[in-house]
């Protein structure tokens, strides 16, 4: 008995260990698929990011390379007698493409070319800033006085409002079709109020500041009656600016119905019967029976879609460190 257990011993031992080297012989197999598949995965991951790399950098510099250059659209034709066209689109707003320094650059280019007749600015714009629609409109004033032969027309599409009204306020004369928006004469600040909200998430905000009411429009603090009231003066005083020039732009033509200043906006058929307009006509109507010259010359200013694309990009990164910031409260706006 004694000599079977003994042979038997052996025998196990050598059985195990050999399991144990198969065993350990799949454990090394194993690690090294492992490994070769993270090695793998690696790889695959950095040629990913290589070609799209590549990918983003041919496409830059594709639009570089075959993108228009943008600048003034002094187009074919501006050798003969024109009406010239400056394009007002969109929100007016600085660094925007309805600036007040593209529109005014525009605006000397046509007035100071030979062979303009008469000028057209095309407007499609719901308004913007009052600094911007202010800057415009003075200088409109100044280069009809200084080219009295010239006479620019303003042609409001689907809408001009507020702040572009603002604007068309200093023309000769204004045109829109009969189912154009126009008016809107009125400012506006808007905003949001946050004060509980903190509390609720249970978020601490810090705030630092030298003034007493350098920070009245934190959304995140509660408002006082004397910096609503401040600020509400504020939007007052602009909006009576508002008024003065849209007074002395249109003068007697203005009907005298106390609504035309209270920020309501009227279809073109409503605005000629209150002298917001002078008439109804699109722009080659108002070219070839206006300023008698039918052949159109487009002087606006356009951006390129590269440095369109990167002012935008710069744009929304600004914005989003000027809203963690606290820094961008309603500012006033003609819209």
């Amino acid at each position: 008995m004694q000599s079977d257990e003994w042979t038997q011993g052996p025998m196990r031992s050598r059985e195990d260990e050999q399991r144990a080297r198969e065993d350990a012989k799949a454990w090394r197999l194993l690690e090294t698929t492992l490994q070769a598949s993270i090695v793998e995965q690696r790889r695959s991951r950095r040629w990913g990011i290589f070609f799209k790399t590549l990918t983003f950098a041919y496409l830059f510099f594709a639009i570089m390379l075959f993108s228009p250059m943008g600048g003034l659209g002094e187009g074919k034709g501006a050798n003969r007698p024109h009406t010239a066209i400056v394009e007002l689109r969109g929100t007016i707003a600085d660094l925007q493409e309805a600036s007040a320094d593209n529109l005014v650059t525009s605006l000397r280019r046509a007035f100071e070319h030979e062979n303009t007749r008469g000028i057209v600015l095309r407007i499609n714009s719901p308004g913007g800033s009052p600094v911007q629609s202010g800057y415009v409109y003075d200088e409109i004033k100044r280069l009809r006085a200084k080219h009295p032969q010239i006479r620019l027309y303003a042609v409001i599409a689907d809408i001009g409002a507020s702040g572009a009204y603002y604007i068309a306020a200093a023309a000769d004369e204004i045109y829109a079709d009969k189912a154009s928006l126009v008016g809107s004469i009125g400012v506006t600040a808007a905003g949001f109020g946050f004060v509980e909200t903190l509390d609720k998430l249970g978020v601490e905000r810090r705030t630092y500041a030298a003034g007493e009411h350098k920070t009245f429009l934190d959304p995140f603090q509660p408002e006082r009656d004397d910096e609503r009231a401040f600020w509400q003066g504020v939007l007052d005083r602009t909006h009576r600016q508002f008024i003065e020039q849209v007074r002395a732009g249109r003068g007697d033509r203005l009907s005298d119905n106390p609504d035309i200043f209270t920020g309501l906006i009227w279809s073109g058929e409503q605005a000629l019967e209150l002298g917001l307009v002078d008439g109804l006509a699109s722009t080659s109507t108002v070219a070839r029976d206006i300023i008698g010259a039918e052949h159109t010359v487009d002087f606006t200013y356009r951006e390129s879609p590269f440095v369109r694309f990167t002012r935008q990009l710069g744009t929304s990164i600004g914005n989003g460190v000027a809203t963690q910031l606290g820094l961008n409260g309603g500012m006033p706006a003609l819209r």
